[in-house]
């Protein structure tokens, strides 16, 4: 059993006095809510204030008012004249009360009254089901937005079983209304048990080269994204000098990993990216975009060896590979900054693209970029 001070328990007592829930009692006291609660059947001076109704809130005898003034057929005004309330808020009382018809004063009170009752259970806290699915689609490294956006296509016609992104990132980050398990946290894209303002940092180690065809040369299927086989590509580091490549087709998001071995010089990269290359389809690799890194200083031999063309970005625009950048960032989900690539292998790199192809994305509707590359192939 903790043991708490004097001190604790004159505050637990002040705290408790101002009506405040148990919760919010062990968060500022830093003890557990099960602590609190058991000092508080101990000692058995501490009751759970008297409810109150706010002088703001319609009562009783007011709703009686209504209810007869709709019974004789008087309007919105004259009944909020009587009462001297607002005609806005006598309308939205009938309004969510069944309307004139049907609206009750006992009905209506006793609804209020139990939707007013603090704190609220989560839809995720009272919801076995629904909380075991978000769970599930968490540890399978799903974001909130892709399984709120998945649960409305998935039970369309079941309002039970969807909830918002935002309900998901409250039950995993706010205290008071957790519901779901703290450590599910890491699995989101960045890993933090916290939430922060997007934020974007990109090294520059990039050298000039020869010869580049800018990306303002691209043909218009591959900047509208009309027909697939149009790709974005980049270096994603780790430490020890270690790097791989990535791929990701603009129209459906597919994505391809490929490791790069030694010292990645552009000799080495574009013979990986070749291989990888050459093993598509012709119709599924129709250009790649690329940013100016000395990595691509052989461009002209990609060219020659795969027929494909490569469109460079200007210095320092990465918003010019919108969805590379973004794909790179899911990337480090499973390869965070500071890991070396060194150990991983093309098998491994496999799986985790796999795994990418799979997720529902909100820009395609919430299909997956294996579905959407699929459908375009047929």
């Amino acid at each position: 059993m903790v043991r708490l001070s004097p001190e604790e328990k004159a505050e637990i007592r002040r705290l408790a006095a101002k009506g405040l829930p148990v919760r919010e009692i062990a968060r500022q006291m830093g003890r557990p809510p099960t602590t609190i609660v058991d000092f508080i059947e101990r000692t058995q001076r501490l009751t759970a204030p008297v409810r109150e109704r706010s002088a703001r809130q319609l009562c009783l005898a007011e709703r009686e008012e209504i209810s007869r003034g709709l019974a004789e057929g008087r309007s919105v005004r004259v009944i909020a004249a009587r009462i001297g309330r607002s005609p806005s808020t006598v309308c939205r009382e009938v309004v969510r009360n069944g309307g004139r018809r049907q609206y009750r004063a006992a009905a209506a009170e006793d609804r209020a009254w139990v939707q007013g009752c603090r704190p609220k259970v989560a839809k995720l806290a009272g919801d076995p089901v629904l909380r075991a699915v978000v769970e599930e689609k968490l540890a399978l490294q799903w974001s909130p937005q892709q399984i709120s956006g998945w649960l409305r296509v998935e039970f369309a016609d079941r309002a039970e079983m969807q909830v918002s992104h935002e309900t998901i990132y409250m039950s995993l980050f706010v205290q008071t209304r957790g519901a779901l398990r703290r450590e599910l946290a890491h699995e989101l894209r960045r890993g933090r048990v916290n939430r922060y303002p997007r934020g974007y940092s990109r090294m520059n180690g990039q050298g000039r080269i020869r010869d580049v065809v800018h990306i303002s040369e691209r043909p218009a299927e591959a900047n509208d994204r009309a027909v697939p086989g149009h790709w974005e590509g980049d270096l994603v580091y780790g430490s020890a000098n270690s790097c791989m490549a990535t791929l990701v087709e603009r129209q459906s998001r597919f994505v391809m990993l490929v490791k790069i071995p030694g010292r990645h010089t552009s000799a080495e990269v574009v013979r990986a990216l070749t291989d990888h290359v050459q093993s598509l389809p012709t119709e599924l690799f129709r250009s790649l975009t690329w940013d100016q890194g000395k990595e691509m200083a052989l461009h002209q031999q990609f060219t020659i060896d795969t027929g494909v063309q490569i469109y460079f970005c200007d210095p320092k625009s990465p918003w010019q590979r919108g969805t590379n950048e973004n794909t790179n960032g899911l990337l480090r989900q499973y390869f965070p900054k500071g890991r070396s690539l060194s150990d991983v292998s093309q098998d491994d790199l496999d799986e985790v693209a796999a795994r990418l192809n799979g997720r529902p994305r909100q820009t395609l509707g919430f299909m997956t970029p294996s579905q959407i590359l699929e459908r375009a192939l047929r």
